[in-house]
């Protein structure tokens, strides 16, 4: 008889990536209010190459080295000590209040598009928590059954986006045409609306938002002992989710473009619109439109879902270091076919992510850029510290190329930090600015570990793995 497998195989780790990162097109309707349909486009195709690939390449090396629970926490702790490695669980952590209240933030909105008596006023709170309820209960349940549920909420999200493409495509190319002699002409048409300008163009907030659905790669790390064959997985985890989540992104929008939508009709929720709008006013249209607000709504829990996979297991990683109480280290029992489960940390994570419910979604992705940045540069530089300290140490993948490839592998994502900190100079929360909410964070991390260290047990101080 087979032995139970406990674990998260390929394509649940794919499909888990993929929620942690994009969750489909919803989220990008934004960017085209800022930079239209022609830059919109470019930034979606070059953001990949400067942004997702070189930090698909970093976790597929790093994941692949050091498959702990704890990921990314853990490879800073181990190149830089466990100074370091505290501050990037804590930037992690702090960027992971902002970051989780916008998913539901995003449910609430789907919802109300077609039953705003339901969301209206305190309802909405309402069911912003209760995706935080939900999405709790089904941790509870194991990464295994994560993994497998995203699978089943990619299948269900971007069905109806399939019938959108081709029908936007279709209207696009053929509508309104006597024949295929007119093809051209249409086409014509539709590229005249990618080029053309928009109303109120904002370049830096439409880059703000793309990397803002390009992040998140390396949080599929921290569940790396809840994975089947870490070392072979994770490469093809990232590589593979990295192309799938440029190609959901991308395909839709061009064919929304070629349908004749124009870009400044599409604002967060607009999906909808453009599925009546390539479908038809008739009953088919309202069936496509409420299926693409099912697929916003299980966006918002899908992400939710994932990212609390993956969030959860740092605290736990740092209680077992001994810099966080020791109970927050409780799993529940192993089972034959669910791995042992840090419900503690998952519990007391869902209670500090309902807290941060209400904020507004631009005052959040400005935050959280910052602090995500922060903890993405530590990452990149862990990978070329390790390159230089731990030459043998076992990588089953590695980016190609020594030291140098190491540290300029790092070179796109901190220049895109740097330029997302530029545009968020505008951005408050209450009297003060952003970043400087952002910084004063990010500086309460150092007192924040000076205190763990001083409530630690002298018999259990943070330890440090052994070089392989």
């Amino acid at each position: 008889m087979r032995k139970p497998n406990s674990k998260m195989r390929l394509f649940p780790l794919i499909a888990a990536t993929y929620f942690m990162v994009a969750g489909g097109p919803y989220g990008l309707e934004d960017i085209l209010g800022d930079a239209g349909y022609g830059r919109a486009l470019l930034l979606l195709l070059l953001i990949p190459i400067l942004w997702s690939l070189p930090t698909a390449l970093m976790v597929g090396e790093l994941a692949s080295a050091l498959p702990e629970e704890g990921g990314y926490y853990c490879w800073v702790r181990r190149a830089l000590g466990p100074f370091w490695g505290f501050q990037e669980a804590w930037l992690s952590l702090a960027a992971s209040i902002f970051d989780m209240a916008i998913y539901p933030v995003i449910f609430v909105l789907y919802l109300s598009r077609v039953a705003p008596e339901l969301t209206a006023g305190a309802r909405g709170t309402f069911w912003e928590l209760a995706v935080v309820l939900v999405c709790a209960a089904w941790n509870l349940r194991g990464a295994k059954a994560v993994g497998e549920g995203s699978i089943g909420f990619f299948a269900v999200l971007l069905a109806p986006f399939v019938v959108l493409v081709a029908l936007g495509l279709w209207k696009g190319l053929f509508s309104h045409a006597n024949g295929l002699l007119t093809v051209g002409g249409h086409l014509r048409q539709s590229l005249a609306l990618i080029h053309a300008p928009v109303a109120a163009p904002s370049l830096a907030g439409a880059v703000s938002i793309a990397l803002w659905n390009y992040m998140g790669w390396d949080n599929a790390s921290t569940v790396a002992q809840e994975v089947e064959n870490p070392q072979r997985n994770y490469p093809r985890a990232m590589l593979l989710s990295a192309a799938l989540v440029a190609a959901t992104y991308i395909v839709p929008l061009t064919a929304v473009a070629i349908s004749g939508i124009p870009a400044e009709q599409f604002t967060t929720g607009a999906w909808t619109d453009a599925a009546r709008f390539v479908a038809g006013p008739g009953l088919f249209g309202t069936i496509l439109a409420l299926a693409v607000v099912l697929g916003g709504m299980l966006n918002g829990v899908g992400m939710f879902n994932a990212l609390m996979l993956s969030y959860a297991r740092v605290p736990f990683a740092l209680a077992k270091d001994g810099l966080l109480p020791r109970f927050l280290s409780r799993t529940t029992a192993a089972r034959p076919n669910r791995a042992p489960v840090p419900w503690t940390c998952i519990l007391l994570c869902a209670a500090a992510w309902a807290m941060a419910l209400g904020l507004s979604f631009e005052r959040l992705i400005s935050i959280d850029l910052v602090l995500y940045g922060a903890s993405l540069l530590l990452e990149f530089v862990a990978l070329a510290v390790l390159r230089l300290r731990e030459p043998a140490l076992a990588r089953p993948f590695r980016i190609p190329g020594g030291l140098i490839a190491a540290v300029l592998v790092g070179v796109g994502p901190a220049l895109l930090i740097a330029f997302a900190l530029f545009a968020a100079r505008s951005q408050r929360v209450g009297p003060l600015p952003a970043l400087a909410f952002a910084a004063l964070v990010a500086a309460a991390g150092p007192f924040a570990y000076r205190l763990a260290r001083l409530a630690s047990s002298p018999q259990s101080p943070p330890h440090s793995r052994t070089p392989r």
